[in-house]
């Protein structure tokens, strides 16, 4: 287990800012987040605490936590069962989501294909239900790990028990806190089955010479991203900032007369999701900055460090990007980011 006191977070969150923990500690099994529970209870039990994966879903309010910082550095991914049809890949949630989808395709396993670039870690993935391209992760996941913080004892759920929906789960809910992901299974399937038709997937697979092969997806998927999405090592940013609203049906046909050139994606009967980044850009807010901080101006859906900005001036900006959807439209877009205050 390493722990450090005092510690810089700059480079262990994606907007860049030089964030200062009192105490930052990485354990890498089990046995070590038990013993770092017992410790959170006891020597550190005036303190807030914190567990991060890849902190890509974060924004600081203030330079200092003044607290405990937690991060998994639990590695490594087995084969757990095998048929004709599937493999279950166990994983830890320490490891790099990004590395493990290039695993799966390099082994011919398809599910993740459509998930590339995706930044973070696999413990994120099962908690946040991350999603792109027509997939999300609750279609691939059997199984969470977890550890209960209260007690340190273990608890596997079953994907059904995680009360998965868009970007939420039980763990963003009601058992917010209340558990630590350790390991997470997959079922990833040996005849994949391609989805090509979200996004701009099948026109970039064209563009590349038409092959379709999960190589090929994933390249096509890089390709989209890369081109939409800045580098956070070269601008800080947390990719989507904010979540596309899901919509009543009715709601969206009120819109779209007024709009009739508007995008949407259909979710049920009575629902359709449309994207915040569409609403945003229309009411004027791409490539716009408010002081450091500024609307991405390659895709309005992402919020962008210019250089210096404090998580509060991130924060206004999203309050008033916020405002001026709610005004146009009647839609209150959400932030998918977590503010740490």
């Amino acid at each position: 287990m390493k722990h450090y006191t005092h510690h810089s977070l700059k480079s262990l969150h994606t907007f860049g800012m030089d964030v200062c923990a009192s105490h930052f500690v990485e354990y890498d099994s089990v046995e070590e987040l038990q013993a770092l529970l017992i410790r959170l209870q006891s020597e550190w039990a005036t303190l807030p605490w914190l567990h991060i994966g890849g902190g890509s879903n974060l924004l600081f309010s203030s330079d200092t936590f003044q607290g405990v910082v937690m991060h998994s550095a639990i590695g490594g991914w087995q084969v757990v069962m095998e048929d004709e049809t599937s493999v279950h890949l166990r994983v830890g949630a320490g490891v790099v989501w990004d590395e493990l989808v290039a695993h799966c395709v390099n082994q011919g396993w398809g599910g993740m294909e459509n998930l590339s670039l995706i930044p973070g870690e696999v413990g994120a993935s099962a908690v946040q239900n991350i999603g792109a391209y027509g997939i999300e992760a609750k279609d691939l996941i059997v199984s969470v790990e977890t550890i209960e913080v209260a007690t340190g004892s273990e608890r596997t759920f079953e994907c059904d028990e995680c009360d998965y929906g868009y970007r939420q789960s039980i763990f963003k809910g009601k058992l917010k806190g209340k558990y630590i992901v350790t390991h997470v299974t997959y079922r990833l399937q040996k005849q994949p089955i391609f989805r090509l038709d979200y996004g701009n997937i099948r026109l970039e697979l064209e563009r590349m010479g038409g092959e379709i092969t999960l190589d090929a997806i994933r390249r096509a998927v890089i390709n989209i991203r890369e081109s939409k999405l800045p580098d956070p090592k070269v601008m800080g940013n947390a990719g989507s900032f904010f979540m596309n609203p899901v919509v009543a049906r009715t709601m969206m046909e009120h819109i779209r007369k007024e709009y009739p050139q508007m995008p949407y994606y259909e979710v049920d009967v009575d629902h359709v999701k449309i994207p915040a980044g569409w609403m945003i850009e229309q009411c004027g807010w791409k490539g716009k900055a408010m002081g450091r901080a500024a609307v991405h101006d390659r895709q309005a859906l992402v919020l962008v460090n210019l250089g210096g900005a404090t998580g509060r001036e991130v924060m206004a900006l999203s309050d008033a990007v916020r405002h001026d959807v709610k005004e146009k439209f009647g839609i209150d877009i959400r932030p998918e980011v977590n503010f740490i205050m």
